[in-house]
């Protein structure tokens, strides 16, 4: 088969590997049908994350069709499709015990793309399939339910949840790229008062308001000042970081009232400064996070429902074998205005309730 393989910090090739193949009773072997490639996967070009070795397969996020299990699967089976989600979990060891499947200390936790071969693939072996993989239904698209592997579930989870949103709060994120416009999207389940974008392009700020931003700020304008001109100087109830670099962890830190909550979603390659010299006095809480992916059944349910606006992140289509093309457009957003690229998305006809 062909995969996308990482071969060193700036290397990386669509190119022929070897196929996947049960190795433990409670494997799946899934033929992909649509991947989407995320910011983790450019952090591991730039070398940000020197855990993932080179020769191996990158992705995190699929849907697919099982064609193989293990002999202790018991919740799939052959020709079912699913959502393989970004976290693969033991459902033995004391994190997985409590929903923390992130943490996950029987060989699971963020694994795919990163510790084994990934999804960016013709085909992906996914560990302990009984927790590992959702069951679909069969009239959701593809390129719909991709999105919930990975950033609907982190943002919600990472950024919404742990920042501890509530309704009539200000909430400012920080960061309007897709994960961002996740907890944009997610946030407004709690009936803030507002939601505030912070972002450097213009396209994506645009993209903010779509999914429901009731005010942006270009990065350099200030957006400390228009926080606290809409709070009454207080600041954000919650800040959302949600890019990864110094300048918005901190930026979030300046613009969180006393009392609020600062929550860490995006992928660090840097140190950043902890302005603990101002941040003592302020009974700030600041939470980071891997997503344990606890939240995706839930997900699943309102996007079945048409309660998540998921479509609407996909600006790129593309076959597999244009992986390379692909993750070009998806580095270069602010030339080529990407949000979430998919490769793959067949439709599924969609079957009246009722039929036989």
């Amino acid at each position: 088969m062909k995969g996308f393989v990482f071969h060193g910090t700036g290397q990386s090739a669509w190119e022929e590997v070897p196929d996947p193949a049960v190795k433990e009773p409670t494997d799946a072997i899934v033929r992909v049908g649509a991947v989407t490639i995320c910011g983790t996967d450019l952090h591991i070009l730039k070398g940000d994350v020197p855990e993932v070795r080179p020769g191996t397969v990158l992705g995190h996020e699929a849907v697919g069709e099982i064609v193989e299990i293990g002999g202790d699967v018991r919740t799939v089976r052959p020709g079912d499709r699913v959502l393989v989600s970004c976290i693969s979990a033991c459902g033995r060891c004391s994190y997985c015990r409590q929903g923390t499947y992130g943490q996950c200390r029987g060989g699971g936790g963020w694994i795919l793309g990163h510790l084994i071969d990934g999804t960016q693939a013709e085909y992906v072996r996914v560990p302990y399939a009984d927790l590992s993989v959702h069951p679909l239904p069969g009239a959701m698209d593809s390129a719909e339910a991709v999105l919930l592997a990975d950033i609907f579930p982190t943002s919600y989870e990472v950024g919404v949840l742990n920042g501890r949103v509530r309704p009539a709060d200000t909430v400012v994120v920080v960061g309007a790229g897709p994960i961002g416009l996740a907890a944009i999207a997610t946030a407004r389940l709690f009936s803030p008062e507002r939601i505030v974008a912070v972002d450097l392009a213009p396209a994506r700020l645009e993209a903010a308001r779509r999914l429901g931003a009731d005010a942006v700020v270009e990065a350099g304008e200030t957006p400390e000042e228009l926080v606290a001109d809409l709070t009454d100087g207080l600041g954000a109830d919650v800040a959302i970081e949600a890019v990864g670099v110094p300048e918005s962890f901190e930026l979030c830190t300046r613009m969180v009232r006393p009392g609020g909550h600062v929550a860490n979603v995006g992928v660090h390659g840097a140190p950043a400064t902890l302005h603990l010299e101002d941040l003592w006095i302020k009974n700030i809480t600041i939470t980071t996070g891997l997503v344990d992916t606890y939240s995706t059944p839930a997900l699943l349910r309102m996007t079945a429902a048409g309660r998540l606006p998921t479509s609407q992140l996909v600006t790129h289509t593309f076959p597999l074998e244009r992986m390379e093309e692909a993750y070009d457009v998806f580095a270069r957003a602010a030339d080529t205005a990407a949000l979430k690229v998919v490769l793959g998305g067949e439709q599924h006809e969609v079957v009246p309730v009722g039929a036989a």
